[in-house]
């Protein structure tokens, strides 16, 4: 008796330099039923250069599939992923028409029915959390037997016609979770070989569930809106357990919103803290959750990055898509505090959200430039895909089409082989990871307009963001403004800043470059101004208003990164990056 669960494949390299989760925990889970199992990630074969990356990808997918004699085929899926799942259950129905193929993942959401009644080849699919699903499931299919009574899951009858069997309860009590079946995937350290990633990161599933139901996200409606967090002492004990395994530095904390349960955060720090666990980690949290207090345990506790969805700097449009962040929050205060404590944050915005003028549209650039002044961020632009399983899907997926020449944020790595397009031409309604929102004011002229700035300007910021807000400041413009000035001058950002004419200028850029290069040995900048000086006077807004003072500082790489050292004339002292 054996089942074969599978992840389905893509080429985002983020995805596939770490084991899927969700697909080690229901490993396990089959594997403590007593059930024979095999797990195969696909996105991890194709890296490593065992499928081929063309339109035969389907076909070899499923050849290879078929080659562990599953009697039950599972394929877990993104939204992205389930064109080329699709297409794998057809070529795998086709060769070995008697065993049963079923879906599940978090890209089935909302269309489990349409997948059964547009393709035959489908059988079933599992709704929702599947460590109680799928155990069952499967056993009623090996047995033979129907899933009919099997809740959560959504199946075919003979005759044709689906049937949506009850929602399944979310787990009460996730400290009942089986342990990952590490063994039953390649290992970390294969996993990093095949991108070269040095950072170590390994995916924890650390909580589940979101309470929101932002217009543009799946997740909260995914697990029934409900956010459970892992028990302190078993989540602590998997990121600790990290510490002996070969390749793993880093640990990656899935649940969405960390923080949330401020309670649970606060021990799971504590834990860490006390435990001395020795890894370091990052999640994602929202904005107003986080406060100084909690920011100071987690950098503490060994917290080094954040994942911040501010989605949009005006209130009006989060609440219009039902983003509920608190209009009271100070984002560059929690983005300072941030820094304080050793946490980068990740501001992620999306542009192009129904509500969005461009005055809003502004608003969100010039809070993106200031966090870039305030404090070392990362940033990333989007373009929304009204996916099924969500608020816009629902309200604008009908509409919706791909624009061409804009690949989907959504779908990294995917949708790219004969099979899947044929798929996602055919059924666009279903596909709607593809789709934009060409509904909306100025349609697909202004999806590429917002497209090309979200390529463009996080890196300016990233790389130059004092030099930006002055060149800003100088001209008297906003960072949209400033924005189109640059590309309408044809050349590139350093060189666009030199032509302003401005010595201030001329010495942050070279000081900011500096700090690009980062190297080893110490490079000297030499300024006729206080740079550090220019630098704590931009965050508060105007023009740094400084007399000529010549200033030497060094740039060096350290041990936590890049450091910028006064030498002369003053004493020695650090400034900020």
């Amino acid at each position: 008796m054996n089942a074969v669960l599978a992840a389905a494949p893509h080429a985002d390299t983020f995805g596939y330099s770490m084991p899927p989760p969700g697909l080690l925990r229901l490993g396990g889970a089959l594997r403590r039923r007593g059930i024979a199992v095999r797990l195969d990630d696909l996105a991890y074969q194709l890296a490593a250069g065992e499928l081929p990356a063309g339109d035969r990808l389907a076909f070899a997918s499923a050849e290879r599939l078929l080659a562990l004699e599953p009697r039950v085929l599972g394929l877990s899926v993104m939204g992205a992923t389930v064109p080329i799942a699709v297409a794998i259950a057809r070529d795998v129905k086709e060769r070995a028409p008697a065993v049963p193929v079923v879906l599940g993942g978090p890209g089935t959401t909302g269309v489990d029915e349409l997948l059964l009644e547009r393709f035959p080849w489908i059988d079933a699919v599992a709704r929702g959390e599947g460590e109680e699903t799928a155990p069952e499931l499967v056993s009623r299919l090996l047995a033979g037997d129907s899933p009919a009574g099997v809740r959560g899951v959504t199946w075919r009858r003979a005759s044709g016609a689906a049937v949506r069997e009850p929602d399944r309860p979310p787990l009460a009590d996730l400290g009942a979770l089986p342990p990952y079946a590490w063994d039953l995937l390649p290992s970390i350290a294969a996993y990093k070989a095949v991108t070269g990633e040095a950072e170590g990161l390994v995916p924890v599933d650390s909580g589940r569930g979101c309470v929101y139901d932002c217009s543009f996200c799946t997740i909260g409606r995914f697990w029934s809106r409900r956010s459970r967090p892992l028990p302190v002492e078993r989540l602590v004990g998997e990121v600790a357990a990290l510490r002996g395994i070969p390749g793993a530095r880093n640990a990656y904390l899935c649940h969405d919103i960390f923080g949330a349960d401020r309670a649970h955060a606060e021990a799971f720090c504590l834990a860490m803290i006390e435990r001395a666990a020795g890894v370091p980690w990052e999640c994602r949290a929202r904005v107003d959750h986080l406060d100084d207090a909690l920011l100071e345990l987690m950098g503490r506790a060994g917290c080094y990055r954040v994942l911040l969805g501010i989605e949009s700097a005006d209130p009006g449009v989060r609440d219009a898509n039902a983003k509920h962040m608190a209009r009271d929050v100070d984002v560059l205060h929690v983005v300072e505090r941030c820094a304080a404590h050793g946490v980068l944050p990740i501001l992620s915005f999306i542009l192009g959200l129904p509500g969005e003028d461009e005055p809003a549209l502004r608003r969100t650039l010039d809070l993106a430039r200031d966090a870039s002044v305030a404090a070392g961020v990362n940033l990333s632009l989007h373009l929304v895909n009204p996916q099924p399983g969500c608020g816009l899907g629902e309200a604008h997926g009908g509409r919706a089409r791909p624009v061409a020449g804009i690949p989907p944020d959504m779908a990294l790595g995917a949708g790219t082989t004969a099979p899947e397009r044929e798929l996602i031409d055919a059924h666009p309604d279903l596909f709607g990871t593809w789709a934009l929102l060409t509904d909306l004011p100025g349609g697909a002229e202004h999806l590429r307009a917002l497209h090309e700035l979200a390529t463009a300007l996080p890196t300016v910021l990233m790389r130059f963001p004092r030099t930006f807000a002055l060149v800003g400041r100088r001209r008297g413009e906003d960072t949209l403004d400033v924005y189109r000035a640059w590309r309408d001058s044809g050349s590139d950002f350093e060189r666009f800043a030199a032509a302003q004419g401005e010595p201030l200028i001329d010495d942050v850029l070279a000081w900011e470059q500096a700090i690009e290069r980062a190297p080893a040995e110490p490079e000297l900048v030499r300024a006729r101004f206080d740079l550090p000086a220019a630098a704590r006077a931009l965050r508060g807004g105007g023009w740094p208003d400084l007399p000529r003072e010549e200033t030497h500082l060094a740039v060096v790489r350290g041990p936590v990164g890049v450091r910028t050292l006064r030498v002369t004339p003053k004493p020695l002292e650090t400034a900020a990056r």
